[in-house]
């Protein structure tokens, strides 16, 4: 199969990528985090903060700071126990999870997270964040702001910032279960995980910018992985200076730099890791995919023109209530985020809540990135449409939200949850319980004119970005959310009627209120 084949039924017709019967070997599965072995580890505190508030004066973090950090971004936050159903068709017993405060397709997080960090308590160096204890194991000592800054392109000053985090995928982690399909799980994963760590920067009073363009060998060799394996989604530097630090859009004044070039300044390492699978099957296609993303020279980063926005002017549109920049208990509403399934009820909806809902989710996602030429992203390579039922004021329909003007162009009125039932592969969520039933839409080409094929993985990132936010605002609000891939895009896409506009539907987020289910679940953190 060829990659734009291979992405097209990845998005249109899923069960065309994957064998029929593909069997999960639940005995054989893996970790779903990575652990070294025999390095130099660096404990981190186990002592949590259980509120976090913006900060008002800002102070280098040492590394007490660093491991409350990383754990409100993707540490072991609860363990959960569940029984199957009493009408279950699939009779698996106990089931048991380890949740993080992100979501993830199966809770198997395919994600990893290392970090470049510069404290005095630590020695200068690449770190990985081994979950499942809690510290840091120390990778490779040294300080790397030059090599880095070439990998970026020379688009960011590294020596202003004490720290960089770098986002990879394990392939395998998701692979053992969902096969192909896991591509693109991998993308939204690692977006819900930036959408994360982007909403605790903020708490703690850190500038960020994220990079999706740099040499892929280059920072893999940095941190000693092997392609075949894992590879680095995203780059994130961090500094405590003002925002001027983001240079995304400034030419790089030291001529061009290749993955080649820049892998000879620095030895292979390659450390022994556990992973539990003791049989690990091919996925030459994620291999493929992969290969066909990298980029080999910075000769090849660029810019997105925004693209001018075409507005219906026959469209009728819905004003939403004028509503304030909503404030949260961020600590409290990621304890309390839930992914309902079956649990959802019918409960009344306010515009309020929906203007809320709209307005700080799409607000919340303005970051700095390397691909837009303003300051910062405008939201306008995704966006929300959602299809209402029972929202107080506003007629049943689908609808498109424009956040430039915060009101509802209407799509098409009706009740189309029965449309959407019919549409899910899996009946785990009852759509007569929901009435809002939001979806992150991007362009079908998947940016794939302006990037090539790390277009698809960047928009599914984003589009990952965006469900982040609005799960902690649907939290915020005492409401649950659940992101679906599980859905026909094609017959979403009807509903709103965006195909002639080259658009698509690229993930799906019933939101309604919901009873507390029956599990047997605790904190983790002390």
């Amino acid at each position: 199969m060829n990659l734009e084949g291979f992405l097209h039924n990845l998005h249109f017709n899923s069960g065309k990528i994957s064998p029929p019967d593909w069997e999960v070997d639940w005995e054989d599965a893996p970790l779903p985090y990575k652990i070294y072995r025999d390095l130099p580890v660096f404990p981190l505190s186990q002592e949590v903060p259980l509120t976090l508030k913006e900060r008002q004066v800002i102070v280098k973090p040492d590394l007490r700071e660093i491991g409350h950090f990383l754990w409100y971004i993707f540490g072991l936050t609860q363990c959960c126990q569940s029984v199957d159903a009493l009408d279950s068709t699939e009779q698996t017993g106990l089931m048991q999870w380890l949740r993080r405060f992100v979501p993830s397709g199966g809770a198997l997080y395919p994600n990893e997270l290392y970090v470049y960090l510069k404290m005095e308590d630590t020695p200068n160096g690449v770190y990985h964040y081994d979950v499942a204890h809690h510290q840091l194991v120390l990778l490779r000592e040294g300080n790397f702001d030059s090599y880095l800054s070439q990998s970026l392109g020379n688009r960011c000053d590294m020596s202003a910032c004490f720290g960089t985090v770098f986002v990879s995928t394990i392939f395998w982690k998701n692979f053992f279960k969902y096969h192909n399909f896991s591509y693109r799980l991998q993308g939204l994963d690692t977006g819900v995980v930036i959408g994360q760590l982007l909403e605790v920067t903020k708490r703690f009073g850190f500038s960020s910018g994220v990079y999706f363009q740099f040499l892929d060998r280059a920072v893999n060799h940095l941190l000693g992985l092997s392609e075949q394996e894992e590879s680095v989604y995203a780059v994130i530097p961090m500094s405590l200076k003002p925002e001027t630090t983001w240079r995304a859009t400034e030419n790089d004044k030291n001529g061009t730099v290749s993955s080649a070039e820049l892998c000879q300044e620095l030895t292979p390492i390659r450390h022994n890791h556990y992973t539990r699978s003791e049989k690990i099957k091919e996925y030459p296609m994620l291999v493929k995919m992969n290969e066909s993303c990298l980029m080999e020279s910075t000769e090849s980063f660029l810019q997105i023109e925004e693209k001018e926005k075409s507005i219906n002017r026959k469209e009728q549109t819905l004003t939403l209530p004028n509503v304030k920049r909503f404030s949260y208990d961020f600590a409290s509403v990621c304890r309390k985020r839930y992914s309902p399934g079956m649990d959802f009820v019918l409960g009344k909806i306010s515009q309020q809540q929906l203007a809320t809902l709209l307005q700080e989710a799409t607000a919340s996602f303005s970051y700095h990135n390397d691909l837009d030429r303003g300051q910062k992203n405008s939201g306008y390579r995704v966006s929300l449409y959602g299809c209402f039922y029972g929202v107080e004021g506003i007629p049943d329909g689908a609808y498109h939200y424009d956040s430039a003007t915060h009101v509802l162009r209407q799509k098409r009125l009706g009740d189309h949850r029965l449309w959407i039932q019919q549409g899910m592969s899996l009946q785990d969520v009852n759509m007569f319980q929901i009435p809002i039933c939001l979806h992150v839409v991007g362009n079908q080409d998947h940016l794939k004119m302006e990037l090539g094929y790390r277009g698809y993985r960047i928009q599914q990132i984003e589009a990952g970005m965006l469900v982040q936010r609005l799960l902690l605002v649907s939290s915020a609000i005492g409401l649950g959310g659940h992101p679906l891939l599980g859905f026909s895009a094609s017959l979403c896409d009807e509903i709103y009627g965006i195909t002639l506009e080259e658009k698509t539907s690229l993930i799906q987020i019933p939101i309604s209120s919901y009873r507390f289910p029956h599990r047997l679940q605790g904190s983790l953190h002390g």
